[in-house]
């Protein structure tokens, strides 16, 4: 991804927090899985490390989603860690059709490595 020498920030709460987080920062007053901060000050970059920024997922919705998709919880945190950093790293898919496709093969190619198996028809 061309991201040696990256930190992100990575927060696992709860549906009230992320709720209240969602809220404040996009004006949506309802939980959400994963929410994603860029860190787009140039003055915070730390020499030899750039910080991407913050990622925050709800452990309680995410229990929910991975048992209505049949998969674990770690499948599903795994699926919502790589979605937030790839926002992070720029990618956007409600931009266009086109950009939710790229977004979706490189979440599909990232998490072939987490789990080291070809067969992702979990993801889908």
């Amino acid at each position: 991804m061309g991201c040696s020498n990256c930190e992100i920030s990575i927060v696992i709460t709860d549906d009230e927090d992320i709720r209240e987080i969602n809220k404040d920062y996009r004006n949506i007053d309802k939980p959400t899985n994963v929410l994603s901060f860029p860190m787009d000050d140039e003055n915070m970059v730390i020499p030899g490390l750039k910080i991407l920024g913050d990622i925050v997922i709800s452990e309680d919705t995410a229990i929910k989603e991975a048992q209505d998709a049949k998969i674990t919880l770690d499948q599903r945190i795994s699926q919502l860690l790589i979605h937030g950093i790839l926002h992070l790293l720029g990618y956007d898919h409600e931009i266009s059709e086109e950009e939710d496709e790229k977004m979706t093969q490189k979440s599909i190619e990232l998490l072939s490595i987490i789990e080291k198996d070809k067969n992702l028809s979990w993801w889908m």
